[in-house]
Formats: structure tokens, sequence, C-alpha cells
């Protein structure tokens, strides 16, 4: 609780670290560009170094394959290519193939045409199809051009946990690439391209502590990267042109350190999302909790009550100091129909309230959010009482 309000919306934007907020500053006083060679620009320099050893550590990977980009929007847009390069030959990518449930980000489809990306669907619990996956790959003529595959981690609005290593054996079976959405699982799941079996990972800063407007690309190897979406003086090794945000790296090096520690104690961030859940059945025995038959992020639950939109119960909860969301927040504050409901053949029109916790959430949050949950959950089924009596 801050200021008498309960934030859980972990998967919208973690708060800012005090580590993050304290590297900003000291880096905010750093006067040199990263790229001159006197020392105030190595000074500059040194900081973007141990950012990128820190987020190699998190994925397990060499420094030199971690790019520093605005966030993981533009790293979709960046790897999303029919255009690579194997060192000096020119690799084409002619089709890209994404799930149903894909962040906005991922079913764009970057800088492919729409008629090169092919929707891939999802069971009821917003698992991959692994079987459409293989089929629809069986079909590609690799002669136009390799396939790539485009999956997400882990759910940004369910949390359900994606077969991403079944899903990389069947893409190199094809000889295919496979860019996985790490974006939600930083700080909550093992992070390796190669125990992933994926190309390239996606990575946001202000998901895991760090400052909003930064990223990363992070590639399994040197040899095999995407075109650039960014040319200018030769920055990040030609992958992307531009000064870095030396501000926004030094407070994304502060998160990616601490997330990799965060791990040990995910289980207790675990304890409190089941007490949640439990809590919930037990005040609401016809709440519908979406995913639950599939692995999920420990922290995050997304529900439905019948009867109750989404949006009305987040207006609800916002108003008894509660901050949830529902569905993602990626469209500017709009709160629309979630795709990732219709996709698992859910109640899309109903939608659904997410809760996303963090490790800073306690016992007694958990029991305040029980307590307004309940206070809603009974002017809903008032209603519906009223509602029959007329």
């Amino acid at each position: 609780m801050a200021d008498g309000r309960l934030y859980l919306d972990y998967n919208a934007t973690a708060p800012l670290l005090a580590a993050a907020r304290d590297a900003m500053h000291d880096a905010m006083a750093l006067p040199g560009n990263p790229s001159s060679v006197h020392a105030e620009g190595r000074q500059a320099r040194s900081v973007i170094s141990r950012a990128r050893d820190a987020v190699a550590r998190l994925c397990h990977v060499p420094a030199a394959q971690v790019t520093f980009c605005s966030g993981a929007t533009e790293a979709a847009n960046h790897v999303l290519t029919p255009d690579f390069r194997m060192g000096r030959s020119a690799v084409r990518v002619s089709r890209l193939l994404v799930s149903a449930v894909e962040h906005p980000a991922i079913l764009a489809g970057g800088r492919f045409a729409a008629d090169q990306v092919t929707v891939l669907p999802v069971d009821a619990d917003g698992r991959l199809d692994l079987q459409a996956l293989e089929a629809v790959l069986a079909g590609h003529d690799q002669s136009t051009g390799q396939a790539m595959l485009g999956l997400q981690l882990a759910n940004n609005e369910t949390g359900v946990i994606q077969p991403v290593r079944a899903a990389a054996d069947i893409v190199n079976a094809y000889q295919g690439l496979l860019v996985v959405d790490a974006v939600q699982g930083a700080g909550r799941l093992a992070l390796s391209p190669d125990d992933l079996g994926a190309d390239f990972l996606i990575l946001s800063g202000h998901k895991i502590g760090g400052p909003k407007g930064i990223g990363a690309l992070v590639s399994a190897g040197e040899t095999l990267m995407p075109a650039p979406l960014i040319r200018g003086g030769g920055q990040e090794k030609g992958h992307r042109g531009g000064t870095e945000n030396l501000v926004g790296i030094a407070g994304f090096c502060a998160a990616a350190e601490n997330a990799v520690h965060a791990l040990d104690g995910i289980a207790a961030v675990a304890s409190l999302r089941d007490r949640m859940e439990a809590g919930m059945r037990e005040l609401a025995p016809d709440v519908i909790l979406h995913g639950t038959k599939a692995d999920r992020l420990a922290n995050t639950s997304f529900f439905s009550l019948p009867g109750l939109k989404a949006e009305t119960a987040q207006i609800a909860f916002d108003m008894e100091g509660v901050a949830v969301s529902a569905g993602a927040a990626c469209s500017s504050g709009k709160i629309g129909e979630s795709h990732v409901l219709a996709a698992m053949g859910a109640d899309a029109d109903l939608g659904a309230i997410r809760i996303s916790l963090g490790h800073d959430n306690t016992i007694e949050d958990i029991e305040t959010f029980l307590d307004v949950f309940g206070t809603i959950n009974a002017r809903r089924i008032a209603r519906q009482a009223k509602q029959a009596a007329a």
C-alpha cells in the first residue's frame, strides 16, 4: 500500500526500483557521449558496458549479444523483418507465424507485409497449437525464404506459459527462426536462448523495475542479425543507430541485476497468488479463473465475474483504491475486447480483470484486495437479485 492505494498491476509496469532511480540520477551527471574517446566519453561508455553485462547475465549469453533499443516494441519491429544478414550473406525470411494471443507488438507483424503473416490458433487455456504450427511449417515453400515464429514466453494477460521449447524443436526441424517475447518472463522464469531454443529474445526494462523507454534485443549468436531498423552513426555495433539512452540504460542495468536474483523469491509470490485465488473462489464460487489448467507465471491471475463487465469492475476497484488491469495496458488507456480471451474461446465481451503481483506485495495486500473483491462481488449479487425480481 502506498498513499492509501494498493498496486496490483506489475505486468503493466513494475514500480521503479530505488537502485534504478539512483543509477539514473548518477548517469544524468555524466557529460560525455558514449561514443567519444576522451575520458568523459569512456566514463559514459563504462555505464553501458556494465548494463550490457547485466542483461547478458540475466539471459545467460555473452555481452556482445545484447543490443539496446527504446523498448520491447522497437525490439519487435527490429527483429520481425524479412531481411537478415549472416556475416556478409543475405538471409531471406518470407513467412512470419504468430500465436493468436501474442502482444500487439508481435501481432502487428513488424516489417512483414500483412499477407506474409499467419496467425496460429491456441487451445482453451491459451497455449499454442503445436500441430497447427507443424502443419503450416510443413506447407511452407522454403525456396521463397525461411519461416519465423514469434512466440511469447508467457502471456501478459493470463500469465500462461507457452510451450516454447517444444515449439522450438518443431521450428528447428523446418530450418526456421524463433523469436521469443520474454518481456513477462524476465525475473519470473529462467531465461536462456539455448535452453529455450530461441534465436532471439525481446526484453523490456520497465517490466522488471527499470525505467520506461528502454529495452533490448538479445541474440543467440553474433552471426545472424536482422537488418537495422534505425540506421545512423553505427552505435550498438551498427545494429541500432542513435546515441544510446545512457540514463535509461543505467536504470535498466540496476533492474537486470535485481532480476537475476528475483527467482529466489518467486515461490513466495506464487503463495500470495494462490491465497488470493482461493479467497476469490470462497467469496464468489462462480468466478472464472482463466488459464488455470496450464502452467502460469507465479504472479498473475486473470478472472471474470459473470454479469460484471471487466471495465466496470476495473473502475470499481480503482475507486476503492486498488490498481488492477482489464486486460493489457498497451493501448493508451483504451479498454477493448481482449483478443486473448477471444482466441481462447472465452467471453471476450465480458472481459476479465488481471491481477499481477510483485515481490513487494504482502499477505496484508492480498487480504485488502479480497475485502474489496468481496464488496464489489456483493454489489454484483445484489444487482443480479434485483434484476431477477424485476
